[in-house]
C-alpha cells in the first residue's frame, strides 16, 4: 500500500472514534481544507451509519445487562436528558463533535427514538458545520510565523 492510503486510512479509522482527530492530523499530514473534511466526514458517517443499523440492539443489549444494577438516572444522564429536552436532536448532534464522540452521539439519538434518515441528516450538517470550523482553525493558526517557526 501506498504512503498517502495509509495515512488517510489511519485517519479515517480515528475519525470513526472521536472527531477532532481529522482536522488535526489531516492538517498535520498535508491535507487541503476539502481532503480534511472529506475523511473527517467520511470517519464520523461511517460510524454513525454502522451504529444506527446496530443502535437498536445494543440499546437492548446495555438494558438487559446493567440497567437494573445500578441508579437509572446518574447526572451525566441527567444532563444528556436536559439537553435533549431543551434543544433535542439538533442540540444533540450539534453537541456531538464537541462533546460526545460520533458513536455515543448516534447512539443517545437512537436511544431517544429518532429516525435513521433524521439521524443521517443532523449528524452530517452537524459533521459538516464543525469539521469546517475546525479546519479553518487549524490551517489559520498554522498560517501564523510564530507557529511556523515553533513547527519548522
Amino acid at each position: 500500500m501506498s504512503e498517502e492510503l495509509i495515512t488517510f486510512l489511519g485517519i479515517y479509522f480515528l475519525c470513526i472514534f472521536k472527531f477532532i482527530a481529522g482536522p488535526v492530523f489531516g492538517s498535520a499530514a498535508g491535507y487541503s481544507f476539502w481532503e480534511i473534511i472529506f475523511v473527517t466526514l467520511s470517519g464520523m458517517m461511517s460510524s454513525v451509519l454502522v451504529f444506527t443499523l446496530i443502535g437498536t440492539k445494543i440499546k437492548a443489549y446495555v438494558e438487559r445487562k446493567w440497567m437494573k444494577k445500578g441508579p437509572v438516572f446518574t447526572k451525566k444522564s441527567r444532563n444528556i436528558v436536559r439537553i435533549w429536552l431543551k434543544y433535542g436532536e439538533i442540540g444533540i448532534a450539534f453537541l456531538t463533535p464537541l462533546i460526545l464522540t460520533p458513536i455515543g452521539g448516534t447512539l443517545i439519538l437512537v436511544s431517544f427514538g429518532t429516525r435513521k434518515r433524521r439521524i443521517y441528516f443532523h449528524m452530517l450538517w452537524s459533521g459538516l458545520l464543525w469539521s469546517s470550523f475546525f479546519s479553518l482553525t487549524i490551517q489559520y493558526i498554522l498560517a501564523i510565523p510564530f507557529f511556523e517557526k515553533l513547527i519548522g
